[in-house]
């Protein structure tokens, strides 16, 4: 049995094992070895100001997640999305797409205007987004500077 839930910090362990899982192998190969460096990132995105984070269970195993923020703009207050992920055995099955639909139920449920995440190009979950509905913001450029 499924159910979407909201996360809060006593799931913070399941968090950073999905999200471990989710994005060690191919096309990502992030490696989240060390265990301290994972568990403060997962910290860190599901704890911050205005953090909503969403999760499903399936038989009360956390499965999916996705890790955000309310955030106010002057066009209207979006659900920001930091991260997003679904069991890699549960991919290509159309709980991703089910996952998100929950999302936009509850944050129009919310009184929120929209959706904004960033995600690669070459990644599968660009085509994934396009699918369900999301529309690239082709003016949108993000930067990085290396230092070290």
């Amino acid at each position: 049995m499924e159910e979407f839930i909201e996360l809060d910090s006593t799931y913070l362990e399941e968090m950073g094992q999905l999200y471990k899982r989710a994005f060690r192998d191919e096309p990502w190969n992030d490696d989240w070895n060390d265990p301290v460096q994972l568990g403060e990132y997962i910290k860190e995105i599901s704890g911050s100001y205005n953090a909503l984070n969403f999760g499903l269970t399936r038989d009360g195993k956390l499965v999916a997640m996705s890790l955000g923020m309310i955030r106010h703009w002057w066009e209207g207050t979006n659900y920001n999305i930091e991260e997003f992920c679904v069991s890699p055995e549960l991919q290509g099955q159309g709980m991703g797409s089910k996952f998100m639909k929950m999302i936009e139920e509850d944050i129009k449920g919310r009184g929120l205007c929209g959706i904004f995440l960033q995600t690669d190009n070459d990644k599968p979950s660009y085509r994934f987004y396009q699918k369900n509905g999301f529309k690239e913001l082709s003016a949108h450029v993000s930067f990085y500077k290396k230092v070290k």
